[in-house]
């Protein structure tokens, strides 16, 4: 069974195994390797985690669930009006994700575990709630808007954050794939065009 006695030696291996799995991919990455870049002994990490499975099912609830932190605790720091605090959430994140783009191999091979893997319900689990925080944190900044006048009344604040979190994880995908693609010009311009439709 897990050790859970001291919770910042387990996040430090799931720190640790991010890095490793990011670089060398699930199926290449070892044990040993995670313990070397965390500084522990190997059982150590069987301490804490039964299986490489179900240490890169804590890798990836980690990464996930923190990135609906992330978004939402900018969402509270953000002032001024509404079309500007939207750009200036939209703009953040993408960059944040631009400037460790080479996580994204690993999101891949997340996405991939809720297909293949025995664990894929647990993942997609985790999926959902993450899309969902995300989804909550850009509704609520709408729904804010509709409330100061800010945003055209009949506008679906919901369906509005599912359409703009499916469109930055896209363009952060095709980002991924092409070292060209400009994904944060393009996110500005079809914010630009977004948050026109949404004025009153």
């Amino acid at each position: 069974m897990a050790r859970k006695a001291d919770p910042y030696r387990k996040k430090a291996i799931i720190d640790a195994a991010v890095g490793v799995f990011a670089q060398k991919g699930y199926a290449a990455a070892r044990i040993i390797e995670v313990a070397r870049a965390a500084s522990v002994g190997k059982g150590t990490i069987y301490e804490y985690f039964r299986s490489k499975e179900e240490l890169f099912f804590a890798v990836f609830e980690e990464i996930m669930l923190g990135a609906g932190e992330e978004l939402a605790t900018a969402a509270q720091r953000l002032e001024g009006p509404f079309a500007q605090r939207m750009q200036a959430l939209a703009d953040g994140m993408i960059q944040s994700w631009l400037g460790q783009l080479e996580m994204y191999a690993l999101v891949m091979e997340f996405w991939s575990a809720t297909a293949s893997s025995p664990g894929r319900e647990r993942f997609k689990s985790v999926f959902q709630h993450g899309y969902r925080q995300l989804r909550t944190v850009v509704g609520g900044l709408i729904a804010e808007a509709k409330h100061t006048g800010e945003v055209a009344p009949e506008c679906n604040e919901s369906r509005i954050a599912s359409a703009l979190v499916g469109t930055w994880d896209a363009l952060l995908l095709q980002a991924w794939l092409d070292p060209d693609f400009d994904a944060l010009t393009a996110s500005q311009a079809f914010m630009e065009v977004v948050l026109r439709g949404l004025r009153p």
